[in-house]
């Protein structure tokens, strides 16, 4: 069943959410050689170290790019996440449009309170702007709606990195 906006779209867009409705799951082939990244980005997050987040996210980020032929993206990690009466910006996927590559930004501390995100909101954030970059590039749509298979891609692909079958559950030590 399609969100509540499908309605207000017009024909174009229906046809395009429809087709990334359809599509449920995007299979890496060498998950088990990128899984090791999760736990050492975990690790990275949980002791508060923005570079090396920002390396081990753009280093996962590259390889699940390269494992399914796309193009790469630019990885930015930010320090606060920016909010206003809407709320608080988790990431944000950027096309293209002049630059070399798209670019995903993602933040490690809520707007709030400033504390660190809870690793597997980071890593499903990550993963979500990384679904935006494939709808354009891997999967050829005009647009990159939020559908419900947009959804399970995103979670097709946390589950096999970061689960007992990609390769192993992620852990974190805090180091500090």
């Amino acid at each position: 069943m399609p969100y509540a906006y499908y309605a207000k779209l017009n024909a174009k867009d229906k046809a395009i959410y429809r087709r990334s409705d359809a599509i449920q799951a995007l299979t890496l082939s060498g998950a088990w050689s990128l899984s090791p990244l999760v736990p050492e980005l975990q690790n990275a997050l949980t002791n508060e170290d923005r570079s090396a987040t920002e390396r081990l996210a753009r280093d996962l980020t590259t390889g699940l790019l390269e494992n399914l032929g796309v193009d790469p993206v630019m990885v930015k990690v930010l320090a606060v996440r920016p909010s206003e009466d809407w709320g608080e910006l988790h990431g944000l996927y950027e096309p293209r449009e002049g630059r070399r590559h798209a670019r995903v930004t993602v933040w490690m501390r809520t707007a709030h309170h400033k504390r660190i995100v809870a690793f597997k909101t980071f890593l499903r954030t990550l993963l979500h702007e990384v679904c935006h970059h494939l709808d354009y590039e891997l999967l050829e749509l005009e647009d990159s709606f939020h559908t419900e298979g947009f959804f399970k891609r995103e979670s097709s692909l946390f589950h096999q990195l970061a689960d007992d079958r990609g390769g192993g559950r992620a852990r974190a030590s805090k180091t500090r």
